[in-house]
């Protein structure tokens, strides 16, 4: 209840700032994971209340981005899904390695639609394939997209992967994959938590232990062509300032 007064409000000085702020420099790029979408645009309209630098996002899956930036994109800053993304765009000089640090986690769920009546406990050797039925398991395609890679570590350490491996549909980013639940289309899938919160078309049936796949981090980092006036929004974010409004949508804010 106390957080959810702070995340309150954080929204009401939003509002209020909003309305005596006016875009007065060029735009801040930011190419983060699609898990973030909600809450950066709650953030990045708070940035550009107080500070007059509007944010333009591109929110899609970490390997899109990290590919489009490798190409060429316009991007000032970079939030991954995963160390693995950020890693392959610092192995090739794309990032300004100083600027890299972890500033959020996350929680891995099955979730099912919001109608569905399955309850199922996610314990080692658990009734996956038996639950799908003749359905499919939806979450990011398990080669490239972070919260795949996440899912298939999950269920591999807890011994139902091979079961379930050849029901997988592999989304492009965990909001895609959440699509398919939500429509009904498949009777489960694997998503962040944060994602889970904010469709009120699926449910969580159970969130997976910790312990059974490498810890959901959110690199961030200023790109190598990146403006100067992107370090501003990236010490935003990283500040205590933005604390409540990340704790709200149900992300872990990380030292």
């Amino acid at each position: 209840m106390h957080r959810r007064r702070l995340f309150v409000a954080f929204l009401a000085l939003l509002v209020a700032a909003g309305a005596s702020a006016a875009p007065s420099s060029p735009a801040i790029t930011v190419y983060a994971a699609a898990s973030l979408t909600n809450v950066l645009q709650v953030l990045g309209d708070g940035f550009t209340a107080s500070t007059g630098i509007p944010i333009k996002f591109s929110f899609a899956g970490s390997s899109q981005l990290a590919r489009q930036i490798e190409s060429g994109s316009p991007a000032d800053v970079f939030i991954s899904a995963d160390p693995e993304w950020m890693d392959y765009l610092e192995w090739r000089g794309l990032i300004r390695k100083p600027t890299r640090h972890d500033l959020l986690g996350n929680r891995l769920v099955l979730i099912a639609p919001a109608d569905s009546t399955l309850n199922l406990r996610i314990v080692p050797g658990f009734g996956l394939r038996a639950a799908l039925g003749s359905g499919r398991l939806a979450t990011g395609d398990p080669d490239m997209v972070p919260v795949g890679r996440y899912a298939r570590s999950a269920l591999r350490n807890l011994g139902v992967w091979n079961e379930v491996a050849d029901r997988i549909v592999g989304a492009e980013n965990v909001r895609s994959a959440m699509v398919f639940v939500a429509r009904g289309e498949v009777p489960l899938g694997i998503v962040y938590e944060t994602d889970a919160r904010v469709d009120p078309k699926v449910r969580v049936v159970d969130v997976f232990p910790a312990g059974t796949h490498p810890p959901i981090t959110y690199p961030i980092a200023l790109t190598r062509d990146a403006a100067s006036e992107a370090s501003k929004f990236v010490d935003y974010l990283r500040g205590p300032g933005c604390r409540a409004a990340f704790e709200g949508f149900g992300f872990v804010v990380l030292p």
